[in-house]
Parts: C-alpha cells; sequence; structure tokens
C-alpha cells in the first residue's frame, strides 16, 4: 500500500517522535499511579504530572493550580459548561455562536432542555472576507442579566476563522458574565496567553499539536474573577475534586513535551509561515487546474483571521465525497456527512448560508508539521484527476440526482 498523504491536520496530528520518546519512560520505569504517594514509585510519578503541568502552565501564561488534566476538549468542554451553569443554579442564560463545535453545542443544548436560556450568536455568511465572525454588538446586546457564560472558541476547526476573542473578554468581563473558549485548534498553533486573551476557561488537546490522543486540559481561571465549577466525575477526589480520576501520568507527559514544542516554534516564529505558504501553494495549484474554487469561511489574507493551516474549499457541481474517492491516496475531510445513514449537511457550512449543494461540494484541507512541498504538489495532482475523471464521465451529475 503505497503511503497516504495526510492533509486532515484539524482532525488528529501525527505524535511527534520526540513525544513518544518522552513518554516511553512512562510505560515500563515510572508506571506507578501518581495517587499512590506513599512510595518512591508513587512520588516519582506524581513530580512528572507536577512537571508536566508547570511546563503547560507556563507555555499558556497561567498557574500550575488552574490546570485541570481531562480525557480531552470534549470532556474539558463539558467539564467548563456544565460545571459553571449546574453549581447552584438550574436556570439561567448561556450565549454561544452557530458555528461551534458539537462538543461545546450538544452540551448546551442538554442544559438547554433542563431550563437555561440559550442565544446562538450568527455569523459573517460566506462571501465576506470575515466570513465566520461573530457580531460584537449583536453579542452586546444578546449579554442579559441572568447570562451566566459565554462561549466562544478561539479558531474554527472547519473554516479556520479566528474570532476576536480579547475583545470579546472585554464585553463579557464589562457584564460581570465569564468567558468560555474552547481553544482546541489555536493551543500549540498560534500564541496563547490566557491573560492577553483574557479568557476564564479554556479547553485544548493534546493530539491536536501533535501529542497522544485521551489526554486534554481546562485552563480554569483562579485570579481576579475565581470560577468555581460542580465536578462532572466524581469518584476519588483527585485534582481538587474538580474531576476525579486515576491520572493518565504517560499522557500528561506527553502533552506537555508536544505543547513545550509548539511554543517553541511559535517564539521562533517560522513555522506560521511554512504551513501559510504550503496552504496557499495548494490553493493556487488547484484553481489553476481546475477551475472556480470558492472558499468557505474567512479570506486567505491578512494573516491573522484565519489558521495558516486550513483550507475549505468549493469544487462546484461535484461531490466531495466522491473526489475523495477518486483520490483515497491523500487523508482529507469532506464537508458533509456523505457516509451517514441519514446524511445531513455540516450546521458550520450551513451557518454560513450555503445551500446543501454547495456543503456537498466543499472539502477541508489542513497541513501540519511534516506535510512537505512534494507532498502537495502530489496531492494537487491527484485531486485534479479525480476531478477531471469525473468531468469526463459525467459524475458531477451526482448533485442533481
Amino acid at each position: 500500500m503505497p503511503p497516504i498523504i495526510y492533509l486532515d491536520n484539524q482532525a488528529t496530528t501525527r505524535v511527534d517522535p520526540r513525544v513518544v520518546e518522552a513518554m516511553l519512560p512512562v510505560f515500563d520505569r515510572s508506571y506507578a499511579n501518581a495517587g499512590s504517594v506513599t512510595h518512591e514509585l508513587g512520588l516519582a510519578a506524581s513530580d512528572l504530572v507536577e512537571e508536566s503541568a508547570e511546563s503547560i502552565a507556563t507555555c499558556l501564561n497561567a498557574r500550575r493550580s488552574e490546570i485541570v488534566f481531562t480525557s480531552g476538549a470534549t470532556e474539558s468542554n463539558n467539564l467548563a459548561i456544565r460545571g459553571v451553569c449546574l453549581r447552584k443554579r438550574t436556570s439561567g442564560h448561556i450565549i454561544t455562536v452557530e458555528t461551534e463545535h458539537k462538543a461545546v453545542l450538544d452540551p448546551i443544548a442538554k442544559l438547554e432542555k433542563q431550563g437555561f436560556r440559550v442565544t446562538r450568536l450568527k455569523v459573517v455568511p460566506n462571501g465576506s472576507d470575515d466570513a465566520g465572525l461573530i457580531n460584537l454588538d449583536e453579542l452586546k446586546n444578546a449579554i442579559a442579566e441572568d447570562t451566566i457564560l459565554v462561549s466562544v472558541m478561539v479558531a474554527h476547526n472547519e473554516i479556520g476563522v479566528i474570532q476576536p476573542i480579547r475583545e470579546i473578554a472585554d464585553l463579557c468581563h464589562e457584564c460581570g458574565v465569564l468567558l468560555h473558549t474552547d481553544a482546541t485548534q489555536a493551543v500549540g498553533h498560534l500564541p496563547v496567553d490566557v491573560d492577553e486573551l483574557g479568557v476564564d476557561l479554556m479547553s485544548f488537546s493534546a493530539h491536536k499539536f501533535y501529542g497522544p490522543k485521551g489526554i486534554g486540559g481546562l485552563y480554569v481561571r483562579r485570579t481576579d474573577r475565581r470560577v468555581r465549577l460542580a465536578s462532572q466525575i466524581d469518584g476519588g477526589g483527585q485534582q481538587e475534586n474538580r474531576r476525579s480520576g486515576t491520572l493518565n501520568v504517560p499522557g500528561i507527559v506527553g502533552m506537555a513535551a508536544a505543547l513545550n514544542l509548539c511554543h517553541a516554534e511559535i517564539q521562533e516564529g517560522t513555522e506560521d509561515g511554512r504551513r501559510r505558504e504550503l496552504r496557499d501553494r495548494m490553493y493556487a495549484g488547484l484553481k489553476s487546474r481546475v477551475g472556480d474554487l470558492p472558499l468557505n469561511g474567512p479570506s486567505l489574507t491578512p494573516p491573522g483571521l484565519r489558521l495558516a493551516n486550513n483550507l475549505n474549499c468549493q469544487f462546484p457541481n461535484i461531490d466531495g465525497q466522491s473526489i475523495m474517492s477518486g483520490a483515497s491516496e491523500i487523508a482529507i475531510s469532506s464537508g458533509s456527512a456523505c457516509t451517514s445513514a441519514d446524511p445531513e449537511p455540516s450546521h458550520v457550512l450551513a451557518a454560513l448560508k450555503l445551500s446543501d449543494d454547495e456543503i456537498q461540494s466543499s472539502l477541508r484541507i489542513s497541513v501540519g508539521r511534516f506535510t512537505t512541498l512534494d507532498e502537495i504538489d502530489s496531492a494537487v495532482d491527484l485531486l485534479v484527476r479525480s476531478v477531471e475523471s469525473m468531468r469526463q464521465y459525467g459524475a458531477d451529475e451526482c448533485l442533481d440526482s
């Protein structure tokens, strides 16, 4: 089987070999339970956790006590949202955005069924350079006396749009409202300083920045606006009762190693430009040979409005799933759940006011640390071949069936 060209880095990333190297000793030498502090092996594991936590906190300009380890961003989002809203409350108002990840929208929808009131902000529709951004005036007008929490992600997993989190935080805090952000696509890729962002809670996950799966974190502010949570997992009192359960020491060590590597890259300032160059080369190569490919989300320029590794575009009148089938040597994502028994169009692209056909013709391509120039050129050739094949045999008519 030929090697796959991996261009689905917003879904998950390959674990960096240096991260694997850091984790291996924890499996066969420092393997004790970090809670078993009655013997030397347990104390050694506990020390590894503390060293890793301090390292992670430093990368985020947070304090060690503000980092809670979870199984990933989905759990972190649930802990943040439910933990704030259900602490001594049975009702109240929550504000979020139509385009948030389901790991934010679904727990909020569940709270809505339990009696909470929810406002879901709209975004700038497609076709504008700032497509996907929220309107800050609409956010300000939505905040009410009973608003408990606002949840807006930093950078988007499908369309790459980067929201003005600092300005959102200022609006929230003027009204005494807490701000949670899902920073899953931002941590490890953008400069993330919790004080500069002004957030009160922030979710992140190691497998999005070249670390292992099954480990994530939640930043919970403990200075100025001290945030208190109702725990969502009980059973041992670990992590000051904020999240019980045996700590995943190898995962924690791996996440710290991965974030340190990313933090160094961000400080050097070269990786972002390299990924942008690869992404733009991909888009230019496809457009020159396929024709018009409308972007989904904000403009690729100027920098700062869209993640450097993200490309989401339409192949007009051609089914995205069919394109992927014809270019199986590439790992990319479709804009719709074509393989589902009950397929639904992407709620994100629908919120951008795309038609079902436009959504179905969309593909997301995301480059990463290990993507090479040769892979980009080969991927362009493979995708063009797939598109031309469908055009030759009339497969583009599939959207009309």
